[in-house]
């Protein structure tokens, strides 16, 4: 049977919706999980696959914008909702909706395509690298010290519900946006994301909180985390802080945070999620060792239009080189580059000139945002030079 693929409309959405669940296992997320990606789904960027009456397959992309080297903040399409149904793989569905929706990409003026993968290996294979990776750290508070930056003790702070909060870490999550590539300005709506917090999603933690560091009236930073107690054997406390997100704007309001969750009563362990691989929580311990790091992946990213996307950013020196392109699923990037540029700006055009460097797609996209090196990439075979 043929199947097709097409826009999805608003009365279609239950069911679109529904099938995704059945895809990541079948879990029904919470009823305010679920009017809220009601509310930020966009209808008209997102795809239906159909098999006559029945939607097996789902596709979708959000209108972003992200940070780039350099602080231009870029028009960034965030790929969701993927999905192909069990009884309909192999068939090629997913490298259909992956073609049609990198095209409509291309044809929307976004430079680059970004997602988040539930299982890494999948987007490889449609020219996705993984540009960011995170930290997860499970840190024994028994044993660990902070040792907190000058400046540290004169701040002030104070916790609050988080909704109470919002507005004004919002106002400095803003102000950070240009200064983190990677980092995604928040669309309307996304606003309520970090907020979000059904009951039947807490796994026995508190409801979420969030404390706030101020120096003179001014934001500084915050956190918003929950508790999760817990009494061990002989009624010894053994509690855990779970830290949903951290953001400071300077070295004095992170460490005054960080000490503030190491120091709660009756807790043994602080996790952090999703920090960045240079997170400054790793100069600031007094053992490493005792803190359960592991990084994985964290942003994948694809060059929709090469030209574009390798403008968009700066460049730490001077740089005049040729790159060769292969993209199969974009067309329209396949050729010679030439990008030349630096620190203050650089641009990228088609030449005719031959090549210096080859770019295995995948490879640009770990590269683009600094995660990943040229050198180290050239290593895995991503990148060749062709001069010599």
């Amino acid at each position: 049977m043929t199947i097709e693929l097409r826009g999805l409309r608003d009365k279609e959405w239950d069911a679109w919706f529904s099938g995704l669940e059945w895809a990541f296992g079948g879990g029904v997320w919470a009823p305010e999980e679920r009017a809220l990606w009601r509310e930020l789904t966009e209808i008209d960027r997102s795809i239906a696959a159909w098999d006559r009456d029945r939607i097996v397959g789902s596709f979708g992309s959000f209108s972003f914008r992200m940070t780039v080297p350099g602080g231009a903040v870029v028009p960034t399409a965030g790929v969701t909702a993927v999905s192909v149904a069990a009884t309909h793989r192999r068939r090629g569905l997913l490298r259909r909706m992956m073609r049609s929706a990198l095209e409509d990409i291309h044809a929307a003026g976004e430079p680059l395509a970004v997602l988040t993968a539930s299982e890494q290996r999948i987007y490889g294979r449609f020219g996705y690298g993984v540009a960011t990776r995170a930290m997860r750290a499970s840190i024994d508070t028994a044993r660990v010290r902070i040792a907190p930056p000058a400046g540290a003790d004169d701040l002030t702070l104070s916790v609050l519900p988080p909704a109470e909060a919002a507005a004004h870490c919002e106002e400095l999550y803003a102000r950070l946006v240009p200064t983190r590539p990677g980092m995604l300005a928040r669309q309307p709506g996304w606003e309520k994301l970090p907020l979000l917090d059904p009951p039947a999603n807490r796994n026995g933690a508190s409801e979420l909180r969030c404390v706030l560091a101020e120096r003179d009236g001014e934001l500084m930073g915050y956190a918003r985390y929950a508790m999760k107690p817990h009494w061990g054997e002989g009624a010894i406390p053994d509690g855990t802080v779970l830290v949903r997100d951290l953001t400071a704007a300077d070295p004095a309001a992170y460490g005054a945070l960080l000490r503030f969750l190491f120091e709660m009563d009756l807790m043994s362990t602080v996790v952090l999620s999703s920090r960045p691989v240079d997170d400054p929580l790793l100069h600031l311990v007094s053992d490493i060792r005792r803190c359960d790091l592991r990084i994985v992946d964290r942003l994948h990213l694809r060059t929709v239009d090469v030209g574009a996307a390798l403008a968009a950013r700066t460049y730490a020196t001077e740089v005049d080189v040729v790159l060769a392109v292969e993209d199969e699923l974009c067309p329209w990037n396949t050729g010679n580059w030439r990008l030349s540029g630096g620190p203050l700006g650089a641009v990228c055009e088609r030449t005719t000139d031959p090549a210096e460097l080859s770019f295995d797609v995948r490879a640009l996209g770990a590269a683009y945002l600094g995660d990943a090196s040229p050198l180290a990439l050239a290593g895995a075979g991503l990148v060749r030079e062709l001069r010599g």
